[in-house]
């Protein structure tokens, strides 16, 4: 049955009504409610907010660094320290290396541009910092459903958004209702928020609806591996941040290691690498293998214990990607629209600020008796915000560093330390990611060595470390448009490069069971970290990543 079938047979859908509804429990859409409802309570308003997370609970898919530039959380809350906000690690000292295969060559700081300054920051594990703002906003009336995935737009007669509507539970890989089928409910708003991260779902689906992305450069992507380390008490640094560039990664790839050290002898240590690499045999997962090999990191994590693992596609774009805003009934906030500082390695503040612009601007609107129209305010105001002279200082950091690692890093630094990132030009961008992998004939293919499973391990034991479930029976959230271009195009043209982006094992290419010989793909739904690469970087653009059943995925505890 299809989901319009499965609404005319078991509907209508419960329908609840609010005067805003946000979809995403990360930092912009927590800020955007907390945010509101700070303004009804000072103004002496009521505002009724509603926010829907697809995890489990609060901060169980949110993944990053992190290093937290906390100036917008003091603006959201200036006593945030005094109401127990988790940020314990203040930064005590930056490092950051240019590797070789075996060398780590450490740079002077005064050699460094301001973004690599993280004096005054702290390091945080954001999916604490999230389960507490999630606390703050619920304590101040805002409702919160863990849980429950947002799958469908819901728009007016106008063609406004009116809201969203939740997945339906319960449904068979058949597509027929099971024994525990439930319906789906509608959450009908005056303004919808959506605060999904990076390549959202829903927020997609609204930029290609309403031309968002009209006139812009196209998005930019890298995907962060990240674990979480407990080491031996003699190697860690409190509050030591370094940063690396260089190998594993050739000169034509974007992308760089970190490793944070936070409290309870625990780094948080990772690797992202730009989606725009060309060559298909380049698996990420395995580049973050060989990263934890290198003398510099190596030191450090011998005779440690790994603890987590996780990963997630970041925007990496910059102002010149960044979607118009706002659309008829609501806003992109967040990493649904990109705000990502790429060069500084920082989103979360950007978040809370977005989502606090976009907050303002609702909370006016719904107070002067508007609704499903657009919040005009809401740009103008990032427009003149401290957030936007930040990232216009930063806008021409992807395209320089398209021109390869060393010559635009060279570019990046004069740009930064000379120019102060006030440069009479802006650079653009014209192809997307997945329109830059080469065909596999024209490629080496990378051989990659064996996990020892002390320092290297293999996907399967990662992913089981990442606390991935989804309800097996349930349809596969992983979807194609075509079953047949896995192995026709992308398998025949770029040696599936679908089985080494993925990092949690979802994509392999087996032989049919029927004796033929043939290949065909199986997608492994059940071990996806919800990373959104596939959707990303598939070269014919083929996989459609939709949203399984709320509370499936995986479940971080500190990333």
């Amino acid at each position: 049955m299809t989901p319009a079938d499965i609404i005319a047979q078991y509907g209508p859908r419960e329908a609840m009504e609010y005067d805003v509804a946000i979809v995403g429990a990360g930092p912009a859409g927590l800020a955007a409610a907390i945010r509101m409802k700070q303004l009804a309570a000072v103004q002496g308003k009521e505002i009724s907010v509603v926010v829907l997370e697809k995890g489990s609970e609060p901060g169980a898919h949110i993944l990053s660094g992190a290093v937290m530039d906390q100036r917008a959380l003091t603006e959201l809350f200036p006593d945030w320290t005094e109401r127990g906000a988790p940020l314990n690690t203040p930064v005590s000292e930056d490092r950051f290396y240019l590797l070789t295969e075996t060398r780590g060559i450490l740079n002077p700081h005064w050699m460094l541009p301001n973004c690599f300054d993280n004096a005054g920051y702290y390091i945080v594990s954001l999916a604490k910092v999230v389960r507490w703002l999630a606390g703050q906003a619920e304590a101040l009336g805002v409702e919160i459903f863990p849980g429950f995935a947002a799958a469908e737009v819901l728009y007016d007669e106008r063609g406004a958004v009116k809201g969203v509507a939740t997945g339906n539970l319960g449904i068979g890989k058949d597509g027929e209702p099971g024994a525990n089928f439930q319906l789906g409910m509608e959450l009908h708003a005056k303004y919808t928020l959506f605060a999904e991260g990076a390549r959202g779902h829903l927020g997609k689906q609204v930029i290609a609806r309403f031309g968002l992305d009209a006139g812009r450069d196209p998005q930019t992507w890298g995907i962060g591996i990240k674990e979480v380390w407990e080491l031996d008490p003699s190697k860690h640094v409190p509050g030591l941040v370094l940063h690396s560039a260089g190998w594993p990664l050739d000169n034509g790839t974007y992308g760089g290691g970190f490793m944070y050290h936070f409290e309870d002898c625990q780094v948080s240590l990772g690797l992202v690498v730009g989606l725009g690499y060309s060559n298909p045999y380049l698996e990420p997962f395995q580049e973050f293998q060989r990263y934890k090999t290198h003398p510099t990191i190596r030191t450090f994590l011998e005779g440690g214990k790994r603890l987590a693992y996780g990963a997630r596609a970041i925007n990496a774009s910059g102002l010149q990607s960044l979607p118009k805003l706002v659309f008829p009934g609501g806003a992109l906030i967040g990493c649904d629209a990109g705000f990502l500082n790429a060069p500084r390695i920082k989103g979360s503040h950007a978040a809370i600020k977005t989502g606090m612009l976009a907050a303002d601007a609702t909370f006016d609107a719904v107070v002067a008796g508007r609704q499903q129209d657009e919040l005009a305010e809401y740009p103008a105001a990032f427009e003149r915000s401290w957030l936007y002279e930040e990232l216009h200082r930063a806008r021409n950091f992807k395209p320089y560093l398209d021109k390869g690692l060393v010559v635009g890093g060279v570019l990046f630094g004069i740009d930064q330390l000379v120019l102060r990132g006030k440069a009479p030009w802006t650079l653009h961008r014209s192809q997307a990611d997945y329109e830059k992998l080469r065909p596999a004939a024209e490629c080496t293919p990378i051989a990659y060595p064996k996990p020892d499973g002390t320092i290297t391990f293999d996907k399967l034991s990662s992913v089981f470390l990442s606390n991935t479930n989804h309800e097996e029976n349930q349809p596969a959230h992983l979807t194609l448009k075509d079953a047949g271009v896995p192995v026709s195009v992308n398998l025949a043209r770029f040696a599936g490069p679908e089985s080494r982006y993925c990092p949690a094992g979802v994509y392999e290419f087996v032989k049919a069971e029927d004796g033929s010989g043939a290949d065909r793909l199986q997608i492994n739904a059940q071990n996806c970290v919800h990373c959104k690469t596939c959707d990303i970087k598939d070269p014919t653009q083929n996989i459609v990543w939709v949203t399984p059943e709320g509370g499936g995925g995986p479940n971080y505890g500190s990333m």
